[in-house]
């Protein structure tokens, strides 16, 4: 996982993997928000990210801040280093050569093709794996990862590596705090930067601040600690320190009253404006 960064231009613009009083009313939302949806401590069951269409919301929304694009089917190829520190960056979600999960991707995936573009470059990615080098990996790793993601079957490992590693565990972590889909998907966002281990880190700040719904707490006052820690977290890295898929995408929700992700759905990242206007086909 990790950021690409602010500079970077406009089309590869990335983000790869605070503390405030809380309110325990949402405001009235703002002409740019979405609808609100039902109340915080409604009892009404919610499908939450186990919804297709709201899975697919939740890959756009990912995209957007690592990509700049909606289209996140249309990053498989991707590869790049954006210079944070984590070697290469890669992928649906930015599965990167420094934080082992770009090498746990290329293993999954050699097990079903040993005769892949990526196998030979398997000691290389064990060699630098917790570092940004490059050694072993140059001159052709981005070449041959880029004719790897042409190959259905590798398509098929970065979903899979993104569900077994960050959204499976974050949604299950979620729906056991008793969170809707925006808090699903917020647990989501934060594993995809930080890795899953980090957000369990900004949850249990999190907790210690506000009590969840499973607990008793409102939901939406407990979102709002969990995206101030989420802040914190982010800007101990300046590869992370620009906020905007927190503060104007996941705030400008929360702001809204819409806990269930319902579009439609309008916000910045980096200063470009996205929207989701009806619930897309399911991914």
């Amino acid at each position: 996982m990790s950021a690409r960064l602010l500079a970077l231009p406009l089309a590869l613009v990335l983000a790869c993997a605070g503390c405030s009083s809380v309110p325990t009313v949402a405001p009235s939302p703002s002409p740019s928000a979405t609808s609100p949806s039902p109340s915080a401590t409604s009892t009404v069951a919610r499908a939450g990210l186990d919804d297709p269409a709201h899975q697919e919301i939740a890959m756009e929304l990912v995209s957007s801040a690592e990509n700049s694009s909606l289209d996140w089917k249309a990053q498989y190829a991707y590869i790049e280093d954006i210079g944070d520190g984590r070697g290469y960056t890669a992928g649906i979600i930015g599965f990167c050569s420094g934080t082992s999960d770009m090498l746990e991707l290329v293993e999954a995936y050699t097990r079903t093709e040993p005769g892949n573009p990526l196998a030979s470059y398997l000691p290389a990615l064990r060699a630098v794996d917790g570092s940004d080098s490059h050694e072993g990996l140059d001159p052709g790793f981005v070449g041959a990862w880029q004719e790897a993601a042409t190959d259905p079957v590798f398509q098929a490992a970065q979903d899979d590596e993104r569900d077994t590693v960050y959204f499976d565990p974050s949604v299950a972590d979620a729906r056991a705090d008793g969170l809707g889909t925006l808090g699903q998907f917020a647990y989501y966002d934060a594993a995809v930067m930080h890795g899953y281990d980090g957000m369990q880190g900004i949850r249990t700040r999190a907790i210690a601040t506000a009590a969840t719904p499973a607990t008793g707490g409102d939901e939406t006052a407990y979102l709002n600690a969990f995206l101030d820690e989420r802040v914190i977290e982010m800007n101990k890295e300046e590869a992370h320190s620009d906020t905007s898929r927190v503060d104007d995408a996941q705030r400008v929700f929360l702001d809204a009253g819409n806990l269930d992700l319902d579009p439609p759905l309008r916000w910045h990242v980096y200063g470009d404006p996205f929207e989701i206007l009806t619930l897309p086909s399911a991914r």
